[in-house]
């Protein structure tokens, strides 16, 4: 299987965290209850990142979008349980050196096709 990408990572560390939380629930809508195994918790996680062995390719994409989706509008348990609009940091550091910032000790490098855009 290939390696996973940040995105679908992220994905099912959101989906695992709301397992630990007891807000993970399963079935369409969430009506089929509160999830309780960890087996079962770790399928949705997969599913919900785009990273499962039983779906088709064009399938996972389908799967990941749809959870990016939540995720930006804040339709996930995670955000609505703890009120927030969206999942993670806020962003990158200002001051590391990927981003150019005062602890840069060189400009940062760009392919040729960012200097484009």
């Amino acid at each position: 299987m290939a390696r996973e990408t940040m995105a679908q990572r992220k994905t099912a560390g959101r989906v695992m965290h709301e397992f630990k939380h007891g807000e993970l629930r399963s079935g369409r809508s969430g009506k089929g209850g509160t999830v309780k195994s960890r087996k079962q918790a770790i399928a949705i996680a997969l599913k919900e990142a785009g990273e499962s062995k039983y779906e088709s390719p064009k399938k996972n994409r389908r799967n990941l979008a749809r959870s990016k989706r939540k995720e930006a509008t804040g339709r996930t348990s995670q955000q609505e349980r703890e009120g927030r609009s969206r999942v993670g940091a806020g962003g990158r550091r200002a001051s590391t050196r990927a981003t150019g910032g005062k602890n840069a000790k060189s400009t940062t490098r760009h392919t040729p096709k960012q200097r484009a855009a």
